[in-house]
């Protein structure tokens, strides 16, 4: 029998203990070697071959009749006997009998079996689409938030570790960190928010050591530093200091990002510091670093719980001044506009769920990535329907995260994060 021998070099590696026997059509053959153009100073290079065995002791079944003879019986007509057609599925008593309707599109045509639904699917989702908002603190015990049932304060050397370890297990490589900082370290300009080592630039650089990989997202704003609780200065009037404020920001982005962050996120509201942390980080020599600016971020009811696990709640007034009135549309394309001049990397919109129609928006008008933040209220509401089993918690869980990405998220922000990405992934703890 003939052998088939590619004209070309080995690449492939050797095996060991590859016994021939155990695989059909193959048996060891001498040595070959193959070098056209060879010289006195040239090796031979050797040769993959692949050769048929002459004979093969596996029993195989021999098929009763040949092709031909298959072919020849069904032309003369005795084409051999199929399960019949399944009878028409009865009716229920009672049921009217009418002319059928005469539709020339019925769209339930290609919803009728879940083969079909799965294969028309508009929208999908995976682990890859979340990134896992996590708090983190400096004790080495991890803490329960009360409002957020699931949630925890994490210890940023130990438990932090682990929780980002499970995450990964099941396809999440992307956090954001929030810090709950000492109220001894507070101040009413939030210094410590650029405090090379302070929690969240250790804790970097922990991550980025133990995980390299892993893509990490910082929160950009002066509430969890600030003794006032607002995200920016507070002038004794109450008024919040636009522009020195975003002078802090800058400060804070150029810290983040010496420790290892790979998207610094504003989430301040301010006017231009989109602008002015892109120049901090250039003239530092972080052009490499992106931003996610929190674009639309509206002055929402949904933060309580977030406020807790943060100790972070304004001492007095609220940040209407800065965050969007929830009664608003289109202003979020001006916000959406400058931030895109002033260099974002990607828009986000927070609440998430409550504003479909801004994610939406900014889907439509801008061709940079869209972000959704399913807030610690969205989350809280889901957790206590699903205790209190008025809703099934799961699936209300992993619809509202694809109602996110069908508005136009192309990443989400989630607590869900490590539940849904288990649930995609067959788990169910």
């Amino acid at each position: 029998m003939a052998s088939t021998i590619v004209n070309a070099p080995c690449t492939v590696p050797s095996v060991k203990g590859f016994e021939t026997q155990n695989y059909v059509g193959l048996r060891p053959i001498s040595s070959l070697w193959f070098n056209p153009g060879r010289t006195s100073t040239s090796r031979p290079r050797p040769l993959f071959v692949v050769r048929a065995c002459e004979r093969f002791d596996g029993s195989v079944k021999k098929a009763e009749m040949s092709i031909e003879e298959c072919e020849a019986a069904v032309v003369a007509g005795n084409a051999p006997e199929a399960p019949p057609v399944p009878p028409k599925p009865a009716a229920p008593a009672g049921t009217p009998v009418i002319q059928s309707l005469q539709l020339t599109r019925r769209p339930r045509r290609n919803r009728k079996s879940p083969v079909l639904r799965a294969s028309f699917q508009e929208t999908s989702i995976s682990p890859a689409n979340f990134v896992y908002p996590l708090f983190i603190h400096e004790g080495q015990e991890d803490t329960p938030i009360g409002a957020m049932p699931g949630c925890y304060r994490l210890g940023w050397r130990h438990g932090l570790v682990e929780e980002v370890a499970k995450a990964r297990d099941v396809g999440v490589n992307s956090i954001v960190l929030f810090p709950k900082v000492p109220d001894a370290l507070k101040s009413p300009t939030g210094d410590e928010a650029y405090n090379d080592n302070g929690l969240v630039p250790r804790t970097i650089r922990l991550l980025k050591d133990k995980f390299p990989d892993l893509v990490i997202y910082t929160d950009v704003a002066l509430d969890p530093y600030s003794s006032d609780g607002h995200d920016g200065i507070v002038r004794e009037d109450g008024v919040i200091m636009n522009d020195e404020t975003v002078h802090q920001l800058c400060k804070q982005a150029v810290s983040q990002a010496r420790a290892g962050a790979d998207f610094v996120s504003p989430s301040d509201m301010m006017d231009g510091r989109v602008g002015a942390i892109r120049a901090a980080l250039d003239s530092e020599g972080f052009n490499h670093v992106s931003i996610m600016s929190y674009t639309a971020k509206y002055a929402s009811s949904f933060y309580g719980p977030f406020r807790e696990a943060l100790d972070s709640n304004p001492r007095f007034g609220d940040k209407k001044t800065y965050q969007m009135n929830p009664a608003n549309y289109r202003e979020a394309l001006v916000e959406a506009h400058e931030d895109e001049a002033e260099g974002a990397d990607i828009l986000l919109v927070k609440p998430g769920l409550p504003y479909l129609d801004i994610i939406k928006l900014l889907r439509n008008q801008s061709p940079l990535p869209i972000a959704a933040y399913q807030v610690s209220g969205e989350y809280s509401m889901i957790k206590a329907g699903g205790v209190l089993k008025m809703i099934d918690e799961e699936r209300v869980m992993m619809e509202s995260l694809m109602c996110l990405r069908r508005a136009g998220a192309d990443i989400i922000l989630t607590y869900f994060a490590l539940q849904a990405a288990r649930c995609l992934c067959g788990e169910k703890k």
